[in-house]
């Protein structure tokens, strides 16, 4: 179930950033070279773009891809390294606790007013229950988190560690030698 729910998200974020992707070009190629464009465009682009980003949040956490500050957690002993950050998972657990309540109220006023979206005959409704599904994602990678952290599977969120990175990339380029404009001044 779960292998299917990677491959579904992953999926699913590849194709609404291809799609968006093409609809952008797509227009901005009708309006400046042929003056004219599609009404729907920017309303599906909106709805589309929404969508990407709240699975994105899902699948950053379960890919340790979001940036995060945590310089000072790191200098912990490991056993506090893992208290903090099961407090932080259960902020983030009452952030999407918090979150998914306001969505299923906002989505139950709109579904029963039964507003339509401006472009398209499809009730709003729909269109905006990316707050619950991306919510729901998110809050299931935060709970696997947490009972990989409570397992020992994992130290931490797993963010990632841009300077580590750069540092790694700058060990590697030490052999490096200078372009010849520069060998030649000095």
């Amino acid at each position: 179930m779960i292998k299917f729910l990677h491959k579904f998200e992953e999926s699913a974020i590849g194709l609404l950033l291809v799609a968006t992707t093409l609809l952008v070009f797509i227009e901005v190629v009708l309006r400046f070279v042929f003056n004219t464009g599609l009404l729907w465009a920017q309303e599906l682009t909106l709805y589309m773009s929404a969508w990407m980003v709240l699975m994105g949040a899902s699948w950053g956490i379960r890919e340790g891809a979001h940036i995060g500050v945590d310089a000072f957690v790191k200098k912990l002993p490991e056993s506090s390294q893992k208290i903090v950050t099961l407090i932080a998972l259960a902020m983030c657990l009452a952030y999407c606790g918090m979150f998914l309540y306001g969505s299923w109220i906002y989505l139950s006023k709109m579904h029963l007013i039964g507003i339509e979206m401006e472009d398209f005959a499809i009730e709003k409704w729909k269109a905006m229950s990316c707050l619950l599904f991306g919510f729901l994602l998110l809050t299931l990678r935060i709970v696997v988190l947490a009972i990989q952290v409570i397992k020992g599977e994992r130290l931490g969120f797993g963010f990632a560690d841009e300077a580590k990175e750069s540092m790694h990339l700058a060990e590697g380029n030490d052999q490096t030698e200078l372009p010849p404009s520069n060998k030649e001044g000095q």
